[in-house]
């Protein structure tokens, strides 16, 4: 969704905390939720607002934040600024100040508050409208440790911090959620009047809003009812709390869609998920990457599906696992496969395959109908129409180093516990004995046996443990 906004925005995103209460060596703004890191939700949601670029605050963990960030693909400009030491979050914004242009407005955002939605910021930037400080506001029952908002009437006076605030003000419900946008102009101005006379002897942002005030320009607030939108991540448990509701969020609105969830609080999504209709999922999926589900596409317990596109009709049995990586995977109409199977990058299978139980394919075509039901392995193979490949065979893809491509034609029959080592080719109609290692191209319609000769000794005694004789 791309929104239309009047003016220039930019971006700054707070992510110089040093976030102790997670206790990782990963920065908190990377830790990750629905398989993103925390500061990359912020930055997908600055791009959805066509924003002209995003100015990220980085301090600790800085050498591991700045490279994500700055790394190819972004939707939008991304510059690094830093802020040593921390001295609050006014103190933050200033590192920002050189880098910005006068001529549009500025929403700050935090790193560690992943699930802002778009059209909230759209509102508060519409709120904003050029030439007003507003603030993004929310009522909690609890506001403990929040910065409350003082109003004289509607209009808003001043933003307290928990620490500064006196005893009525701590009555107060509505709190500042940390998002705020700003004439950019306007801010550059109050950040060099502000100090840090206060209780906890820092910069904060939050004063812009007095001096705001003191100069005659309106202060308004946005208040929202979602406490998801303005939840911020401090600790594992909140991350953990914060992931479930999310998932919860993202398996409400596929049902809205008419996808069939059998328990929508056992349902993962890390990426993107596409469905139509008639799509039923059951416990304990997960889907990362591009996932699309074609109509009535049943997806059975236990599943890891990524990077894949399977088309209508087709079952995905139980503890399946698909990962397409970047070249992806697809699976045809009415296509089974699993249980336990596993399809890797570059599996691509026409209609009405069958992969079952313990089979893994890996780059490697099936064409409409065929068949590996059986603890099998196909890597860089070209499998055609109705093949019937064997419990137990393998192609020997690999010399050691370089992969090489096997083809089996069509209608071929690959016996048990073969061995087809490529390069080579099984022509079309050919049956391959159980148990044979095909090193050469066979014939089509040919018989194609390749094992040692079976000896068989009459009357043979196994040892007897009890008369073995020990040397020493």
């Amino acid at each position: 969704m791309s929104l239309s906004i009047p003016f220039p925005v930019d971006v700054v995103v707070m992510a110089a905390g040093k976030g102790t209460r997670m206790k990782s060596r990963l920065p908190k703004v990377l830790q990750r939720l629905a398989g993103v890191p925390l500061v990359q939700h912020v930055l997908n949601t600055a791009a959805q607002l066509n924003a002209r670029s995003a100015v990220v605050i980085t301090g600790h963990g800085a050498d591991q934040v700045e490279p994500w960030v700055l790394a190819p693909g972004q939707a939008l400009a991304v510059q690094c600024v830093r802020q040593e030491p921390q001295l609050g979050t006014g103190h933050a914004v200033q590192q920002a100040v050189p880098v910005l242009a006068n001529d549009g407005v500025v929403i700050v955002l935090s790193g560690d508050v992943p699930l802002t939605e778009a059209d909230t910021l759209q509102a508060l930037i519409a709120m904003c409208g050029g030439d007003k400080l507003a603030l993004l506001t929310i009522d909690f029952v609890d506001p403990t440790g929040y910065g409350r908002i003082v109003r004289q009437g509607d209009a808003v006076q001043a933003i307290v911090e928990h620490k500064d605030a006196t005893d009525a003000q701590r009555q107060i419900q509505e709190v500042y959620s940390g998002i705020m946008a700003v004439p950019t102009e306007l801010l550059k101005s109050w950040l060099s009047r502000i100090d840090n006379q206060n209780a906890q002897g820092e910069y904060y942002l939050t004063d812009v809003v007095k001096l705001a005030v003191a100069d005659g320009v309106p202060v308004v607030a946005h208040k929202i009812k979602d406490p998801l939108q303005v939840a911020g991540i401090n600790s594992p448990l909140q991350l953990a709390e914060l992931e479930r509701a999310h998932q919860l969020r993202q398996a409400n609105r596929l049902m809205e869609q008419g996808v069939r969830l059998k328990d929508p609080s056992r349902f993962d999504l890390r990426g993107q998920l596409d469905c139509a209709q008639d799509v039923e999922i059951d416990v304990n999926c997960i889907f990362e990457g591009q996932v699309s589900l074609g109509e009535g596409v049943k997806v059975g317990a236990h599943c890891v599906i990524a990077n894949c596109t399977i088309a209508a009709g087709a079952v995905i049995h139980p503890f399946t696992h698909i990962d397409g990586e970047k070249s992806g995977v697809s699976v045809g109409e009415r296509a089974l496969v699993g249980p336990f199977a596993r399809l890797r990058p570059g599996a691509q299978l026409g209609p009405e395959v069958h992969i079952g139980n313990f089979v893994e394919v890996k780059n490697s075509t099936m064409a409409a109908g065929a068949k590996a039901n059986h603890l099998a392995y196909l890597g860089d193979a070209t499998v055609g129409e109705r093949v019937n490949y064997g419990a137990g065979s393998i192609t020997a893809n690999y010399d050691g180093a370089n992969k090489h491509r096997t083809v089996i034609e069509a209608d071929v029959h690959i016996g048990s516990n073969c061995v087809l080592v490529a390069p080579v080719t099984i022509g079309a109609g050919g049956t391959v004995g159980g148990g044979s290692t095909i090193t050469k191209s066979t014939d089509p319609g040919a018989l194609s046996v390749g094992r040692g000769k079976q000896v068989s000794i009459a009357n043979w005694k196994r040892p007897d443990k009890t008369s073995k004789k020990h040397f020493g």
